[in-house]
């Protein structure tokens, strides 16, 4: 025999069933094997070093850094094994070190790879035993050999000769190039402990929730019999731990308890997981866009290795804005709100500093991304629907619009605004309206721009969700009746921010892809969504979106109080907060100033800790920019200075008489279809012409007079009404078609007989 360092052995209870790794030799295989491996070079696949093993390894996770390169969420990518970090033998317990080896392999620090002393041993053992267990001789360095040789795997649970023979030459070998603690450290990375658990990470977070270095002595006889067999009954796994800490000379006292407590916590579901837990949405699109980039020839994958995927998002930040908006949440108990989300963008560069997609624990849904998906967006639009009117010279800031009742006619029937609060203003500037986010001038200004106009706008400013004509959303688009998503609102917000401050120091130029808006429009905008006095009519004095440096701000809320908004630039970030249910229910009296608002104050708060003093100032406005002071006839406010483009300042605003309004006819619509009721008397389903302008222009109807003021029968067909001046030349015309049955027509017939039925068909 191949002499051995040390011929102690260890107690039988403790050693490792032979699995294969003897069972049924005979001692004359024992003998012929030991003289060969005297005699003769064993012969093994050629062995990779440790660098190779550790180099090739890979988390069942990816992991997604931060700006500064530290973890920030693990997100699992191999549903094959759960497999952690690679651990460093020095921060792996000395009680897991201690019960592995007193379990597997008491000489493992003096043979060479083969126990021959075991060898033997387990040979005249499994010779003599009858109906026992067998005993096997492999050491750790020829189970290490198994793991890393797919060819040493044994057929259904057992090697034969020429494996057994390959595995003790491989064992050989990487003792020869390996040092003894990258062995055990690369086996305790390597082998199975229970279920998908593969490695020690795992291992220790799976099933004891905690690092690897923490580990106690009870723990370590646990995983160390798990190692024997790792699916093995709660009694078996008890019976071998015991064992390990016997001949440690320690107590097994609750132990049976212990193990059971710890294998029902983990059987069938692994508890394996990272304590970087803190963008789990922003994870899930980092990897998706990993993947797109990886199948596209023109981008890159943006990984650093198969297991980490860099981000710019900032921990720090990352992490006070998720605290920021469970606390905002908890201020909300009882008003049926459980979900919120937050993004952070820099301005300058665009990069996303903080993603949160979730309230987490707070949410009944936290894996949907509130930041990604689809909401109504409220009032938020109102900015881009102003900068639109302003930059094509509708408008000015001071221009007044008003706020009064609105019945406005549409091809689905009358559309009628209401503000928030249900109350009306009157005569109101632009700068108002927008800064205090009154609903029907928003709606008067998309009359003037038209629908099509300004979701082309909205488009260009990055609001990839509408995809429809903007007819499909009529004149309610102005009050954010389409859905939009957080990320590309927030988007939307940093591009308008950065229009307005074209000129500014240490801000670079971009233009919007495919809007309209002027810089000077957006400078505007931005100056009206920074203006505290202007919001005083709908928020009041010392109101929550006020901050002590220069920020622009808007809030929304949708219909019923399902989603509440609040998106605002500074002159180095744009932060973007929605609160609501993933559910789509309605909250409890929650607005866009109550619910989303606070948070988004609390994270600008925090990004301008350290800001120096010439980034909180307002910025300066573009040279083209006009300032006049303006004072408005009737005295609907007070007189003030007020910007404006080129060619559009004016001194004194004062109201148009109505008469010298635009005419034009407000009802019907080009397009309308009118439905006639067979269950509701005729005389009860008149309809009445809607016309703004002065008295003197008239109506034809099909090519015949009617008159202005007349109650018209809706006769089934297509119709053509058009409005000409007083000098016959047409102003308007539209088309719009009544739908009805058959005896309504004769009716009709009988009741316009001045038409003549034949006109009619």
């Amino acid at each position: 025999m191949c002499p051995a360092k040390n011929s102690g052995d260890r107690p039988h209870e403790s050693r490792r069933p032979s699995a294969g790794y003897g069972r049924g030799l005979s001692p004359v295989f024992f003998a012929v094997a030991i003289t060969l491996a005297c005699a003769l070079p064993l012969v093994a696949n050629a062995t990779p070093s440790f660098q190779e093993v550790k180099s090739a390894w890979r988390s069942s996770d990816t992991i997604l850094l931060d700006r500064q390169r530290a973890p920030l969420q693990h997100i699992r990518t191999d549903k094959t094994v759960r497999r952690l970090q690679w651990v460093a033998l020095n921060e792996i317990s000395p009680a897991l070190k201690a019960a592995l080896i007193a379990s597997e392999d008491q000489r493992f620090h003096e043979h060479s790879g083969v126990d021959w002393k075991a060898v033997g041993s387990a040979a005249w053992s499994n010779s003599t035993a009858k109906n026992q267990s067998q005993r096997g001789a492999s050491t750790i360095t020829m189970q290490l050999a198994g793991l890393l040789d797919p060819e040493l795997h044994p057929a259904l649970g057992r090697r034969n000769l020429g494996q057994k023979w390959q595995q003790m030459g491989a064992a050989r070998d990487l003792e020869k190039r390996w040092k003894k603690h990258e062995i055990l450290e690369a086996y305790l990375n390597l082998v199975t402990y229970r279920g998908e658990l593969e490695g020690v990470d795992a291992l220790s977070r799976g099933l004891f929730g905690k690092a690897a270095h923490g580990l106690n002595g009870r723990e370590a006889a646990i995983a160390a019999a798990l190692v024997r067999s790792p699916n093995s009954p709660a009694a078996k796994v008890t019976e071998r731990a015991c064992g390990v800490l016997r001949s440690q000379g320690e107590s097994c006292d609750g132990l049976p308890t212990q193990v059971q407590l710890i294998l029902r916590g983990a059987y069938g579901t692994s508890r394996a997981s990272s304590a970087a837990q803190d963008a789990p949405h922003f994870g899930r699109l980092a990897i998706a866009g990993a993947v797109a980039s990886a199948a596209s020839a023109a981008s890159p994958v943006s990984t650093t290795s198969h297991a980490t995927i860099s981000s710019t998002l900032d921990g720090d930040l990352q992490r006070f804005a998720r605290i920021a908006l469970q606390r905002q949440l908890q201020d909300l108990a009882g008003r049926n709100v459980e979900d919120g989300a937050v993004v952070v963008l820099d301005n300058a560069t665009g990069e996303t500093l903080a993603w949160i997609g979730s309230s987490g624990s707070y949410s009944r849904a936290a894996q949907v991304d509130g930041a990604s998906a689809w909401r109504q967006a409220g009032s938020t639009l109102k900015p881009f629907l102003y900068a639109q009117a302003i930059s094509e010279g509708r408008l000015t800031a001071a221009s007044l619009l008003d706020d009064s009742p609105a019945e406005l006619a549409t091809a689905t029937g009358l559309y009628v605004p209401r503000n928030y609060n249900n109350g009306y203003r009157g005569l109101v500037s632009v700068r108002t309206a927008l800064a205090s986010s009154l609903n029907v001038p928003a709606v008067r200004t998309i009359v003037m721009t038209g629908t099509e106009s300004f979701a082309h706008t909205l488009r260009g400013f990055g609001l990839t969700s509408l995809k429809e004509a903007g007819d499909y959303y009529g004149y309610s688009l102005a009050l954010g009746s389409a859905d939009v998503s957080l990320g590309e609102l927030t988007e939307a917000y940093r591009r308008l921010g950065r229009r307005a401050q074209i000129g500014s120091s240490g801000i670079v130029p971009e233009e919007p892809r495919g809007a309209v808006i002027s810089k000077e429009a957006a400078f505007i905008i931005a100056d009206v969504l920074a203006d505290n006095s202007a919001r005083l009519p709908t928020f009041g004095p010392n109101n929550v979106l006020e901050t002590p440096f220069w920020s622009a701000v808007k809030t929304g809320t949708s219909k019923d109080m399902r989603d509440n908004w609040c998106i605002g630039f500074s002159k180095r970030y744009t932060v973007g907060v929605w609160v609501g249910n993933a559910s789509g229910l309605p909250m409890h009296d929650v607005s866009g100033v109550s619910g989303a608002a606070p948070v988004w104050k609390e994270v600008m708060l925090h990004l301008h800790r350290a800001v120096p003093k010439a980034d909180r100032l307002p910025p300066e406005p573009p040279p083209t920019l006009l300032r006049e002071r303006v004072t408005f006839a009737p005295e609907v406010e007070a007189s003030r200075d007020e910007l404006f483009v080129p060619g559009s300042a004016r001194r004194q605003i004062a109201a148009a008489p109505r008469a010298a309004r635009a005419a034009g006819i407000a009802y019907p619509t080009d397009g309308m279809i009118v439905a006639i009721d067979p269950d509701m008397p005729p005389a009860r389903q008149r309809l009445r012409w809607q016309l703004h302008g002065p008295a003197s222009t008239t109506l034809e109807l099909n090519g015949k007079p009617v008159a202005r003021e007349s109650l018209w029968f809706p006769v089934p067909g297509k119709h053509v009404l058009a409005l000409k001046d007083s000098g016959g030349q047409e102003i308007e015309r539209v088309r719009f078609e009544v739908r009805g049955a058959q005896i309504l027509k004769m009716t009709a017939c009988a009741t316009h007989a001045a038409l003549g039925c034949g006109a009619l068909r």
